[in-house]
């Protein structure tokens, strides 16, 4: 069965890595969620997936004398006093407010948000003994060089959720294979794809499991890595067309930003 993986929480019905995301993925039968991590000024991680704040939070209201938007240059204090939610309501990125998939308490509910740490969203995923992706990033600068994968594996060991609740996916493949040899239950999947136009790098076909971008891929392409014995899920695959034709190629997992559709369909099958 191929799996539903919540791009960012479900962040179609909710304000993309929050909790309240992860909860709403939960809520619709996502079979785990995913999400990014960030690191602030002070070497403290949270979810968070653009550089800048500017586009999910209200950091220009509260800091308007600041001459930076990048998340490193904010402390986790500063952060924490952001409205992660309110620009879901006001924007309603993909209109599911306005087809009424939302009730008015739960649209109200969403404005003072806040941006998660790692830990809160760790806690969550391990009080619902659920799954999820926490997907590395490349950090900006002057975090370029910060030993996220190291931080993050000291976490998830200090909160003591179990190993396989976790998968870690990276573009960046040596943070992979850090995480691969320290803690090797823990499992891992290469993204692929980084390039919204290039040919995807499948490499030697090392890894076992990759998550593609879906615009680059074809038929061809998933036959050949499944014929040797590898999984492939796909990202960002939203529209119900694309979803049932990739389900009839056999993938093993949709990330998706609709979880509610691609459960629909699955259901229906």
């Amino acid at each position: 069965m191929t799996q539903i993986i919540a791009h960012r929480g479900a962040r179609s019905l909710a304000p993309e890595n929050t909790i309240a995301a992860a909860q709403k993925a939960w809520e619709v039968g996502a079979d785990l969620w995913e999400t990014d991590i960030a690191v602030t000024r002070d070497e403290k991680l949270i979810l968070f997936h653009d550089d800048s704040l500017e586009r999910t939070t209200n950091v220009k209201t509260l800091f308007p004398a600041s001459d930076s938007l990048i998340f490193t240059d904010y402390t986790l204090e500063q952060i924490r006093t952001l409205d992660a939610g309110s620009y879901y309501i006001e924007n309603d990125p993909y209109k599911e407010i306005k087809k009424g998939f939302l009730t008015e308490a739960e649209v109200a509910g969403y404005e003072g948000e806040k941006v998660p740490t790692l830990e809160e969203a760790l806690l969550f995923t391990k009080e619902k003994n659920w799954q999820v992706n926490l997907e590395l990033k490349r950090l900006p600068e002057p975090f370029h060089n910060f030993p996220v994968a190291e931080r993050v594996l000291a976490l998830i060991q200090q909160i003591g959720i179990g190993h396989e609740q976790i998968i870690v996916s990276s573009f960046k493949h040596e943070w992979l294979r850090y995480i691969e040899n320290m803690a090797p239950k823990i499992e891992i999947q290469a993204l692929i794809g980084y390039s919204f136009i290039a040919p995807l790098d499948w490499g030697d076909f090392d890894f076992e499991i990759y998550n593609a971008r879906s615009t680059l891929i074809d038929a061809k392409q998933i036959e050949t890595a499944k014929a040797k014995g590898k999984k492939v899920n796909l990202f960002t695959v939203n529209d119900p067309k694309d979803m049932q034709r990739f389900l009839d190629q056999g993938v093993d997992g949709l990330i998706t930003d609709f979880p509610q559709r691609l459960k629909t369909l699955l259901q229906n099958r």
